[in-house]
């Protein structure tokens, strides 16, 4: 996701990228208000480089709510359930003596498969 301190960070084939997705999962008129799709709209039409710290701000706050609502069941899961379970696990690892457990902690994949395993049971 954009920093929101950060322009660069932010480009106009990021935002249609992010508009498409939107569409395809249906969620860009349901997530969005008017008033947020025209920023968005706009800025793809008319802007060639984001420059500005207020509508870079103003963007990633559109686009962190967008890709909350556009975000999957798993995703969200692993988001909220996952990385906090493997970060845990990690550290009592890491305190057991295995040094290298402390790259388990921000393992995606490894976060996925513990929200799997615990939703299944």
């Amino acid at each position: 996701m954009p920093n929101s301190n950060s322009c660069s960070s932010l480009s106009i084939r990021r935002l249609s990228e992010f508009k498409k997705t939107a569409l395809r999962r249906g969620v860009w008129f349901r997530s969005l208000n008017r008033v947020e799709r025209g920023i968005i709209d706009l800025t793809v039409r008319y802007v060639d480089n984001i420059k500005s710290a207020k509508l870079a701000k103003v963007l990633t706050a559109i686009l962190v709510k967008l890709q909350t609502t556009t975000e999957s069941m798993i995703d969200k899961l692993v988001r909220t359930i996952g990385l906090p379970l493997t970060r845990k696990i990690s550290n009592i690892a890491v305190g057991w003596g295995n040094h290298l457990a402390s790259l388990w902690a921000n393992d995606s994949a490894f976060a996925r498969f513990l929200v799997v395993i615990f939703t299944k049971t």
